[in-house]
């Protein structure tokens, strides 16, 4: 027998009213961390203490033993910036480009990710607000908390639309409909989700959606009394994309149903006839994936491992994209996501062939640490961080990066070993 949950009984009908007196209270403390943070570790440590413990883990995790969750960080500190000196440089430097064919103020946006009101009741709105602020790309997830419709009304801005490879070939044109309609210019579909990732942290917290009411987890509700405050006092969220009847407790159930292993290249062509626009396919980390991509007719090329939540030792992204963008050319346009913690990180990716970046968890970190507050600093935080790495290489603008982007981005070497970077001497020799 199911114990009714305080949404069952209707107590956030009772408490909503109450927001206004006791929102800020409770949340006083994590308002204070917020303002005081720097970086992006400050936004993490923000979120984890302001977010439920099975909340935080199941955003911080990575699968199996997180040994790619690692490597995908450290990845970056092995590349080293060889920058140019006396470049004349004047501030404001350009940091606008395109993304999928439109122009945005910034190289790199918050990537869809599912569930967002899982972490703050502002869920999808505070990461559409933030992109709207600082005029860059949206992405939305198919398994979002928040509406097609209700996005476009927060953001006019350009907007990708996220889509996994569902069973249900219906589903798959309906809600390619509803994104058309509702004014995403572009698809991405991620195509390595096609088994669940093994993520123990999620398993040993009892992680569930919606909590469960164990002892454990409501003592670990008590800790947290902002994150708990928001939850039992807004409605419960549902998958609004899917159907919005759907309770969250039971996406489990959807998504056995439909998740398709066996989705193929045929079944990736008819949805981008389906589709008929500028499309991303999600989760390419080999050269001959991606050259097979174009052939099914992506436009774009989305280097990604699903935040290091799949497949344990799957690849750095940062240290498979140039040979992906080797493998198709300098026209096709590619995304890179993955364990991107600095606006150096950025600056790397782009110089190493990406034309944008995706970052997941930072803004998530910002989302749960504050809401579209959180968000907007997340992202701004990045924008400080590539503005200065941009600067001190010597470059003024995305594309002056981009191209210069080879001669500027080495792998470290250790040891005896000389570096690989050309350094003429009067001669000619190194």
């Amino acid at each position: 027998m199911k114990i009714p949950s305080p949404h069952d009984l209707g107590l956030h009908k009772i408490l909503n009213p109450l927001r206004p007196i006791v929102s800020p209270i409770v949340d006083l403390g994590a308002k204070q961390r917020l303002r005081a943070a720097v970086n992006i570790a400050d936004l993490r440590q923000c979120a984890k203490l302001r977010a439920h413990k099975m909340v935080f883990d199941y955003l911080d995790s990575g699968a199996d033993d997180e040994i790619i969750l690692r490597r995908a960080k450290d990845a970056y500190s092995e590349l080293e910036m060889h920058y140019h000196v006396l470049s004349g440089l004047q501030p404001p430097l350009d940091m606008s480009t395109k993304v999928f064919g439109c122009d945005v103020k910034l190289p790199f946006f918050a990537c869809p990710t599912a569930g967002n009101r899982m972490f703050h009741h502002e869920g999808e709105s505070a990461a559409a607000r933030a992109a709207q602020h600082h005029g860059t790309l949206y992405g939305l997830s198919s398994l979002g908390t928040t509406s097609i419709e209700d996005i476009g009304k927060m953001h006019d801005g350009p907007k990708v639309f996220q889509l996994y490879v569902w069973k249900d070939r219906g589903l798959l044109q309906d809600v390619l409909r509803k994104a058309k309609e509702g004014g995403f210019q572009a698809l991405a579909l991620t195509v390595d989700f096609t088994w669940y990732g093994n993520r123990e942290r999620d398993i040993r917290n009892g992680f569930t959606i919606p909590p469960n009411y164990s002892v454990k987890q409501i003592v670990e509700a008590i800790k947290r009394p902002a994150w708990t405050w928001d939850f039992v006092s807004n409605d419960p969220y549902t998958y609004a994309n899917i159907n919005k009847d759907v309770p969250a407790d039971s996406l489990a159930a959807f998504v056995n149903a439909q998740i398709n292993p066996a989705f193929n290249w045929e079944d990736a062509e008819w949805l981008m006839k389906e589709w008929n626009g500028p499309a991303a396919i999600k989760g390419v980390v080999r050269p001959d994936d991606a050259k097979r991509a174009v052939k099914a007719g992506f436009s774009t090329m989305w280097v990604s491992n699903h935040g290091a939540r799949q497949l344990e030792t799957s690849p750095a992204t940062i240290d498979v994209l140039p040979s992906i963008r080797e493998a198709v050319g300098p026209n096709v346009e590619i995304i890179m996501d993955g364990g991107v913690q600095r606006g150096t990180d950025i600056a790397k990716a782009l110089a190493l062939g990406a034309d944008s970046v995706g970052v997941g968890k930072p803004y998530l970190y910002g989302l749960a640490a504050g809401g579209t507050e959180g968000v907007i600093k997340a992202l701004n935080i990045l924008k400080v961080e590539l503005d200065r790495a941009m600067g001190l290489l010597g470059t003024g603008t995305v594309e002056e990066l981009k191209k210069k982007g080879p001669s500027l981005i080495k792998r470290r070497v250790t040891g005896s070993s000389v570096r690989d970077f050309p350094y003429p001497g009067p001669n000619g020799c190194c």
